[in-house]
């Protein structure tokens, strides 16, 4: 895809964070002067990253993926075209990173009521995200499946997923019952040289499988094969997406602080954090990027919630991330935001136009409470209640900033999975923490394998059960 300059500068997401600041919080804001005072380690953070790029030992090979080779993405478009062809539903079987990014670009950049319309209108596979294992969930979506017509893209990294492979046994067995050949209904997705995948792969007849390149963790793999396939068989534009996400990265290339917004971002939310600000609000004006915020949770909280520092120190950092709906959560969470603890930072996701527009007719009740509202539009409703509550949050002294978005198009949906990247980055070599590893995860993973009888965990399964609940604690 090709772009004027003009035209990319006028697609640019921003970043305003004038309601993080004194001069509109009073006392409560961040000075400049504390913001100068953190140039010179925002430059190092900056330097870091632009150092450590292209080491797939760091998990930094996300930074590359804007600019993969066009076979690659070729070679996604040609299969994306064949399931289309070929199959009414196309199923994500994942969860986490492997589930979320393909999740929010399917509700950002399809009809949001995508699998509801006739075939015709949709023009590609109605789309599932199986990213639970919950068997009521699985089985109800069983229900409206005809696994004949049923693609199911299984994604994995390492191909030892625990849920994700249970889904695969699942859906393999009753392939084979349905007399279907396996291979030709799965596609997998992970790592190319590591995986368990690769040998399923094998022994199901060849399954055909996508690498997900090394030095890419998941929460960071929305802009590989795992996102870009499900995306290509929606007819999402991933050509955009990706030259979105290149132009955010050369958009950040300076250490300036004052000149790159991901860095910028980086140091307020760990000044914010400085201050006991430990939770973080993202509150999208849009239903189209109301998942969005649960990609952003996992990428915020996964990289940055740790107990130790690079150096070996405790340090028990990171933001619980929130999310919040506008203007759905000013009815329900604002309260909370306005008057209670000075404890959190809202980002808001501001659309500029929304891809559609409805006008609120003129009916001329003789009600106030009604009549104002007939000759504007829902589009003028929701960007006036968007400025209404940054307003409101600047009043009570509450830190806010709004990340601005033209529009909701496959260029700025790659431009800000990448601005939110870069500044998880950021903060993380800010914090002094390895935002690419997940060791809290681990524990809970070990136990699930000792309570299921997995070979080695015999030792961890006579403590689970030695585990009682205490008669006192039942009510």
């Amino acid at each position: 895809m090709r772009m004027t300059q003009e035209a990319r500068r006028a697609l640019r997401i921003t970043l305003d964070y004038t309601n993080m600041t004194d001069k509109a919080l009073g006392e409560r804001g961040i000075s400049r002067e504390e913001l100068l005072a953190r140039k010179k380690l925002a430059a190092k953070a900056h330097e870091a990253l632009r150092r450590d790029r292209g080491k797939e030992e760091n998990f930094l090979g996300w930074t590359e993926l804007p600019y993969q080779s066009g076979e690659s993405v070729k070679e996604i478009l040609k299969s994306a075209r064949e399931i289309r062809k070929k199959f009414d539903s196309f199923v994500v079987l994942g969860i986490g990173g492997s589930a979320l990014g393909p999740m929010t670009a399917f509700q950002a950049l399809c009809h949001l009521h995508h699998n509801e319309l006739p075939k015709a209108k949709r023009k590609a596979p109605r789309f599932y995200v199986e990213d639970n294992v919950d068997p009521v969930r699985m089985k109800d979506l069983l229900d409206v499946l005809d696994l004949k017509k049923t693609c199911f893209n299984v994604i994995s990294k390492s191909g030892a997923t625990s849920e994700t492979l249970a889904q695969l046994l699942l859906i393999t067995a009753l392939l084979k019952e349905a007399g279907e050949k396996p291979k030709e209904h799965f596609i997998f997705t992970t790592d190319p040289e590591k995986s368990d995948l690769l040998e399923l792969s094998k022994k199901l007849g060849g399954v055909k499988c996508f690498p997900i390149p090394r030095g890419v963790g998941g929460r960071f793999s929305e802009l590989s094969a795992v996102g870009l396939l499900p995306a290509a068989v929606l007819g999402i534009d991933i050509k955009a997406l990706l030259l979105g996400a290149a132009d955010m990265d050369k958009h950040c290339k300076s250490g300036d602080l004052f000149k790159n917004p991901a860095l910028m971002g980086a140091v307020l939310q760990t000044i914010a954090m400085g201050k006991g600000k430990n939770i973080s609000v993202l509150m999208p004006y849009s239903d189209n990027l109301r998942c969005f915020a649960d990609w952003y949770a996992q990428l915020w909280a996964e990289s940055l919630g740790k107990n130790m520092t690079l150096d070996k120190r405790p340090c028990h950092l990171g933001q619980t991330p929130v999310k919040a709906v506008g203007a759905t959560d000013q009815h329900s969470q604002l309260q909370l935001y306005t008057e209670g603890p000075f404890d959190k930072v809202v980002t808001f996701l501001s659309v500029g136009n929304y891809r559609k527009s409805v006008p609120i007719p003129d009916l001329r009740t003789g009600l106030l409470n009604v009549d104002f509202l007939g000759g504007h539009s829902l589009e003028e409703l929701i960007a006036a209640e968007n400025r209404a509550t940054a307003h409101a949050l600047k009043e009570a002294g509450r830190l806010n900033a709004t990340v601005r978005i033209p529009e909701i198009n496959a260029f700025t949906l790659g431009e800000l999975f990448y601005f939110f990247e870069l500044m998880t980055a950021y903060a993380g070599y800010l914090l002094n923490v390895n935002a690419y590893d997940q060791p809290g995860v681990e524990a809970g993973k070990k136990a699930t394998f000792a309570l299921l009888g997995k070979k080695g965990y015999g030792q961890l399964l006579k403590e689970l059960d030695g585990e009682k609940p205490d008669p006192g604690c039942v009510i």
